[in-house]
């Protein structure tokens, strides 16, 4: 196998040089190999070493280490000795990680010398091939070193295009490339005999929902979920007949091939398919590895400007004006007072990336941030393009009629990316008094939640342990004697003159109400003609959840 380094020839020492003068960019290797994907590999020691930026195949016989910052595989390194050889040699050049087989990457000498070393050790899943790694890895990489420009299209959707018109050769019928959620990644460009099915899948770049519950009602889904092989469909409920054709990564389901046929496929069709499909499955992994790199890009992106470091952030953010939006309740409720898990907040983003997506949001601005899931868009007036505020109200009203938890919260307008970090902020308190049940409604702005929020800033620099005045004495007079002359201090509060509703409130007669303020006035002396007394017997009482 030729070397995967895409730098320059090897010096005379055997070493990789690079002739760039710019500073390669790098990942770390753990965000790597979540990255590639598929499980093909997997960190088993995690070492304080430098980030990958390149691909180098190891010769340990030739002493080639490859460069600081390579990511080195062992191919054919099998026995633990030669395995801590090429962790040493790694070690002195600082290679960025090495990736060994399950075998050698397991043996606890070659973890302990890796451990020791300094040096992250990288298993490779045993059905993957060292050539399709390489091929993957280099597109990640390549992807990484692109910069800000990161896009999840481009010649791997091309590619598909090519390989689903090859199909299409193979079986005389049209073809479409799907993903496990039926969504459309590129189609044949016949169209003779495409069906009505077909041309709404196309037009779409989504399986309808009338036919994925017709094929679900069939258990074809639950059949493409766990098959190796293609399959015939026969025609039924108004769907013509297909052939489909699972496209699988080692036990992982990645996709599928739909083919629109007149009649089963002779054995060699289908077997041709089968091996199309091991193809297409390379270009699946390789497409999201670039989407899911392009996602981390992003949410890193957003993460800085929102925490104040706005510097080349009016090269990639939409025009402005814009809102800061806390989107919440779509992966489960949130309880009160809660402090969701980074996995948690992941999965939650996963499902609103999901649904922006089927809206048509095609690179949807979002990123977990203390402990939520954060969202930026557009806020002009007029406009509910995708990717806006007006367009985001809608997406939440529908996710919210399939999960009625679902919520957005939304921060002021900003019209300077340094205004960000004021709109998170301000989202975030709204987001809070959600949480604790002072604002209502599936969506939310800071301007709606206004004396809300100005509330709570108010209550946040009230101590309740030390409090002044007389509510400190009214709460020690309810603990010891069981009275409630705090709960009636503020139903008079919340209803000034009008002792009817605040006797309602506290579910009394209004006669119970004028005596218990009777007796409270023995207990403490209050003026409660004064607005300033007002204003803080009611700040230190709701303070104190009253």
């Amino acid at each position: 196998m030729p070397s995967a380094s895409s730098r320059s020839p090897r010096s005379p020492r055997g070493t990789t040089t690079r002739t760039s003068s710019t500073t390669p960019v790098g990942l770390p290797v753990g965000q790597l190999a979540d990255t590639l994907g598929g499980g093909l590999l997997t960190v088993v020691v995690q070492a304080g070493g430098r980030a990958v930026d390149d691909v180098t195949l190891a010769e340990p016989g030739s002493g080639v280490f490859g460069q600081a910052g390579d990511l080195l595989l062992g191919v054919g390194v099998e026995r633990a000795t030669d395995a801590v050889d090429l962790l040493e040699g790694a070690a002195g050049v600082g290679s960025g990680a090495v990736v060994l087989r399950r075998a050698a990457a397991r043996d606890r000498q070659v973890r302990a010398a890796a451990a020791r070393l300094g040096v992250g050790l990288v298993e490779l899943a045993e059905h993957a091939s060292w050539a399709h790694v390489v091929w993957l890895l280099r597109g990640v990489l390549d992807r990484a070193a692109s910069g800000p420009t990161l896009r999840a299209e481009g010649p791997v959707l091309d590619e598909l295009f090519a390989l689903a018109d090859a199909c299409a050769a193979l079986v005389g019928g049209p073809i479409t490339i799907e993903d496990t959620q039926s969504r459309v990644l590129a189609y044949s460009s016949t169209q003779a005999v495409a069906d009505p099915a077909r041309v709404s899948t196309i037009v779409g770049r989504r399986v309808p929902d009338e036919v994925i519950a017709n094929l679900r009602g069939r258990g074809v889904f639950r059949r493409l979920a766990r098959s190796d092989e293609p399959f015939f469909v026969p025609a039924g409920r108004g769907l013509g007949p297909r052939v489909v054709v699972p496209v699988r990564a080692g036990t992982e389901w990645l996709g599928s091939i739909w083919a629109v046929v007149d009649e089963a496929p002779a054995d060699r069709v289908m077997a041709s398919l089968a091996q199309t499909a091991s193809v297409v499955a390379l270009h699946l992994l390789r497409l999201r590895s670039q989407a899911d790199l392009a996602r981390r890009v992003s949410a890193d992106r957003l993460r800085a400007v929102l925490s104040g470091d706005t510097v080349e952030a009016e090269g990639w953010l939409p025009p402005a004006p814009w809102r800061v939006v806390v989107l919440a309740g779509a992966h489960r409720p949130r309880a009160a007072a809660a402090d969701p898990g980074p996995a948690e907040v992941e999965r939650e983003i996963d499902v609103w990336e999901a649904a922006a997506r089927r809206r048509s949001w095609r690179h949807p601005l979002l990123a977990g941030f203390d402990g939520s899931a954060l969202t930026l868009v557009r806020d002009a007036p007029g406009d509910a393009s995708p990717g806006t505020w007006e367009w985001l109200l809608a997406l939440v009203e529908e996710v919210a009629g399939l999960t009625p938890t679902a919520t957005a919260s939304a921060g002021g307008r900003a019209t300077r990316a340094a205004d960000l970090d004021r709109s998170r902020r301000e989202a975030t308190e709204v987001q809070r008094l959600r949480d604790v049940g002072r604002v209502t409604g599936t969506s939310t702005t800071v301007e709606d939640a206004w004396a809300a929020v100005t509330n709570a800033r108010a209550l946040g620099g009230i101590w309740t342990e030390e409090l002044l005045g007389p509510v400190g004495m009214l709460r020690e007079h309810d603990e010891l004697h069981q009275t409630a002359y705090l709960t009636t201090l503020a139903a008079w509060l919340d209803h000034p003159g009008d002792p009817r509703a605040s006797a309602q409130g506290l579910h009394v007669h209004p006669n119970t109400l004028r005596y218990r303020l009777q007796r409270l006035s023995d207990v403490v002396e209050l003026d409660l003609h004064d607005p300033e007394t007002r204003l803080a017997l009611r700040l230190q009482l709701r303070a104190l959840g009253h």
